[in-house]
């Protein structure tokens, strides 16, 4: 089993307690959920149809802000999967530390992956992958210095999957786009349903129709295809949660200041801090039933998402005092 957060079953075969007294703080996905709406009979009854498909792509495609072509997927994990095997194994680099997935799903595919600690590194690569803004140290690359490195590679990835709430980050804010371009959006994350496995490959639409090959007849379910396309036509939930979420860093930053942990970096959905121990940190915080996410490649870094509920913020606070 690779190395992620959202493990909090170990967490609670450990640490104890009720179960639903947990508060899961290790994945940075959004736990002030998109409400979600009654769903049709047909959605769970009945294979989607390609209309309903093209309503959801419809609205991914005004949501993100993107002309070009669009396929859902079962998540940005699942085009973490597949895009590797779309291409020609050969030399992929990764801007590390980053999502672990990446580098894992290449080299399953034959590639042979090189982490690389600079953008400008990745220069030369028969595919490259960049996570913008990054997991799990926030750090962030403007969309004019991607386009000009997707000229120096063969192939270039872009995790957009934390860039829901920076949209000047996100490449579709751009006018022209490479055809080797592929940008990969989590809907799960921003949304907080990430049960739904939903998220979308933004490229080419002769790359769009061959990961479609490969991608099966159905690659998403009816329910994520009709939530999905509520939830991104919603602009008014989406705008009031970004308004929400970069009020809150600054309450969670505070908390961490007070117990001595440094600030490293982070996003609107969860914030990386550097301690004096993060093992002994994380197992204070499960003590009180929090789970966060710690890394073996670091003895000081811990990364929090951030509460949900008026609950959940003050046992943070109390397990942080």
């Amino acid at each position: 089993m690779r190395d992620h957060g959202g493990n909090i079953d170990w967490a609670m075969a450990h640490f104890g307690g009720d179960p639903s007294r947990w508060i899961d703080l290790s994945t940075g996905i959004n736990r002030v959920p998109y409400p979600m709406p009654a769903v049709s009979p047909a959605a769970s009854q009945a294979l989607p149809t390609r209309a309903s498909i093209e309503a959801l792509i419809a609205a991914a495609a005004r949501a993100y802000r993107w002309s070009g072509s669009i396929l859902p997927m079962a998540g940005a994990q699942a085009a973490i999967q597949l895009l590797p095997r779309l291409i020609t194994p050969g030399n992929a680099r990764i801007l590390a530390p980053t999502y672990n997935e990446h580098a894992a799903c290449l080299l399953a595919a034959g590639w042979q992956v090189e982490e690389v600690a600079t953008l400008r590194d990745l220069a030369g690569a028969d595919l490259a992958v960049v996570v913008n803004p990054n997991n799990p140290d926030g750090q962030s690359f403007a969309p004019s210095d991607l386009i000009a490195l997707a000229d120096q590679i063969g192939h270039l990835v872009v995790d957009e999957s934390f860039a829901d709430p920076r949209p000047d980050l996100s490449l579709t804010s751009v006018d022209t786009h490479p055809e080797n371009l592929y940008i990969l959006r989590s809907f799960g994350k921003f949304y907080g349903l990430a049960g739904l496995r939903l998220g979308f490959v933004l490229c080419s639409a002769a790359n769009v129709v061959k990961l479609a090959e490969i991608s099966g007849p159905w690659p998403v379910s009816g329910v994520a295809i009709e939530v999905g396309q509520k939830a991104l036509s919603d602009d008014v939930w989406a705008q009031e949660t970004i308004t929400r979420l970069r009020a809150e860093t600054g309450e969670i930053d505070g908390m961490a200041k007070g117990k001595g942990w440094a600030l490293v970096g982070g996003t609107e959905l969860f914030r990386l801090y550097k301690t004096p121990n993060a093992k002994e940190a994380q197992e204070h915080l499960a003590r009180h039933h929090i789970w966060s996410r710690i890394f073996p490649w670091s003895p000081s870094f811990i990364r929090l998402g951030l509460p949900g509920s008026q609950d959940e913020w003050a046992r943070l606070q109390e397990a942080m005092a």
